[in-house]
């Protein structure tokens, strides 16, 4: 069971600390308002992307357990912070194995890459691994081209100090009445763990790109090993050498570069 829409303007939660992470000053004041009671919050009912992963949810734990052969508990489990009351989190879930926070995100493919989804989904991970004293977490995603990803992302202790901070005055200034401004706290870039093989033989570009490497990769390195044997015939005392359409130039590092000679006129006038 969730939060109902009341429940909500007594805390801070992990889809709160997005916005107020982010970078949308609008969206902040308007969470701000809401939390103050001002307005009402935002109904989502109408948002394709938010009922797409309100639907998928089951299945993406289902496919998650799965997949991976953990077990998710504690499924929507409403926790708050020990010690600063105003944090709590609903939890999609924590992984019973490691005690890992379990997020089920759906997302769509042409926006989807790793690394936009870490980023996306940061503040709300820590938070919730924050509120919960987790270590790690879990985002198990479900892209619209039909593909599962997971992505492991670890506690981070500065971000999860800034993201504190940020929250605080953030609720100071729920409480105040003043209005709060962006606090342009960096998102941190994870080391995405490298778990998956993947088949790009769908991809055009890949096609391009692999038919120009398999063509060019024997003249690669036949050039390669045609420069190495120059380097070798240029006498060590020498600072240029030149011949045959080619000038050899020695740094003051010792170093030796090549470029090509424009070829001279045969039909140049005698002088």
């Amino acid at each position: 069971m969730q939060f109902n829409r009341n429940d909500r303007r007594h805390f801070i939660g992990g889809s709160d600390a997005r916005i107020i992470m982010g970078n949308d000053q609008d969206a902040l004041l308007r969470l701000w308002s809401e939390k103050r009671g001002e307005v009402e919050p935002e109904d989502l009912s109408d948002n394709l992307i938010v009922q797409l992963g309100t639907v998928t949810e089951v299945l993406n734990r289902a496919w998650y357990q799965r997949s991976s052969g953990q077990t998710v508990k504690d499924i929507q489990k409403r926790v708050r912070h020990p010690v600063h009351k105003w944090m709590a989190a609903t939890l999609d879930g924590v992984v019973e194995q490691t005690g890992a926070v379990f997020e089920a995100k759906f997302m769509l493919p042409w926006a989807f890459t790793e690394e936009a989804a870490a980023d996306k989904h940061m503040a709300q991970l820590q938070h919730n691994m924050w509120v919960i004293a987790a270590r790690t977490s879990v985002l198990s995603i479900i892209t619209g081209g039909g593909k599962w990803v997971e992505i492991k992302i670890h506690a981070d202790p500065l971000y999860q100090h800034l993201l504190l901070t940020a929250e605080k005055k953030f609720w100071r200034c729920v409480q105040n009445g003043e209005p709060p401004v962006l606090f342009n706290i960096e998102t941190p870039r994870p080391r995405l763990e490298a778990v998956r093989v993947v088949d790009m033989s769908t991809s055009n570009q890949w096609a391009e790109l692999a038919a120009s490497y398999l063509r060019t990769r024997e003249a690669h390195g036949e050039h390669e090993a045609t420069k190495a044997d120059l380097k070798k015939l240029m006498p060590e005392d020498a600072k240029e050498a030149s011949g045959h359409g080619i000038k050899a130039k020695r740094s003051k590092s010792g170093a030796i570069s090549f470029e090509a000679q424009p070829a001279e006129d045969a039909h140049a006038p005698v002088q």
